[in-house]
Formats: structure tokens, sequence, C-alpha cells
């Protein structure tokens, strides 16, 4: 049976996620994929994200987030996008836009 973990970025990680860099900030894109993301995709099969209740995104650190993990960390897109599932009541275009991302980090 395949494991299915959910993240919600406001209640595990910060209300503010910003910044693409571990010096931009505390709660920065880099740190959010590799304290985060990175050990939720070596221990579930299927991770959900909630991306709301958050003061909102920065494309820097979605970008980091995100397209750093096909970008840095070499997952195929292909292989993320079956395995990540995103969830935004709130701004229903950031599923695109991190989706973007994504694929962008393939062709790079």
């Amino acid at each position: 049976m395949k494991s299915k973990h959910t993240i919600n970025i406001a209640q595990d990680f910060s209300k503010v996620p910003i910044g693409r860099y571990l010096n931009d900030s505390d709660s920065n894109g880099t740190l959010f994929r590799d304290s985060v993301l990175i050990p939720a995709l070596k221990k579930h099969h299927l991770i959900e994200i909630n991306l709301d209740d958050t003061e909102g995104y920065g494309s820097s650190f979605l970008e980091e987030s995100f397209g750093g993990l096909v970008r840095v960390h070499k997952i195929s897109s292909a292989d993320l996008l079956s395995r990540i599932s995103f969830i935004s009541l709130e701004d229903p275009s950031l599923v695109e836009e991190i989706e973007s991302y994504i694929k962008d980090a393939a062709i790079k």
C-alpha cells in the first residue's frame, strides 16, 4: 500500500514562507525543500501539500522549494508530479504556478 502524507505549509513550516536561500529568511524555500519536502518524499509515496492559511508566497520561495526538487535533487518532473498534489482553496492559481516551476526546472 502506498503511504500518503499531508503537509500544511502554514502549520508545519511557516505562515510567512519567503525567500529562496538560507540567508534570505528563516522560512525560505531551500529550508522548506530540504527539511520538510525531501524527508517526506523519502518516507511517503504520495504527498499532499496544503498551501492555504499563509500570508502569501513569493515566486522565489515556490520555485526553489518545488523547482529545486528537480534542479538540485534530480527528481524527475514526471515522478514528482505523480507523487505530489496541491490544495489551495484561497488561490487555486498557485497550483498551476508551482507545476510550471517543476516542469520548467526539468528543461534547464
